[in-house]
């Protein structure tokens, strides 16, 4: 266990931080004990959620980019059949250029970008369907 001092509504509490062998993180505090997500937890959570709902197939999928860039190239056209993996845009960013890859089969139902497009983290590029 590890003690440090946290600051909470600007009041200073001594705690312990313990990590369980299945990777939780326990907070005692004050004869009670928390269990923690970090915010590292939380985004994993995300992925894992959005990883299972690509695997299915199931609905539409909203293609979106990972960082922000300049799209250099759209390799797909809508209504095109895709397979999982196949690269659908090129995407430029600090000087390095991005595959973005289908995550499963499906068809384009909706290309939202062209060539020289400036996008930011999470813009929608494309719905697959």
């Amino acid at each position: 266990m590890e003690e440090i001092v946290v600051k909470v509504d600007g009041k200073e509490y001594k705690v312990l931080i313990e990590e369980t062998e299945e990777g939780k993180i326990l907070v005692h505090c004050e004869g009670e004990v928390y269990e923690v997500e970090t915010k590292k937890d939380i985004e994993q959570s995300a992925v894992e959620r959005l990883h299972k709902k690509q695997a299915t197939g199931e609905g539409k999928l909203e293609i979106t980019a990972p960082l922000p860039g300049i799209i250099y190239d759209v390799k797909a056209k809508q209504k095109e059949q895709v397979k999982q993996g196949q690269s659908l845009f090129t995407l430029m960013a600090m000087k390095m250029e991005n595959d973005i890859a289908s995550p499963r089969d499906g068809i384009i139902k909706e290309i939202k970008v062209k060539k020289n497009d400036n996008v930011n983290k999470g813009d929608v590029l494309a719905v697959l369907e």
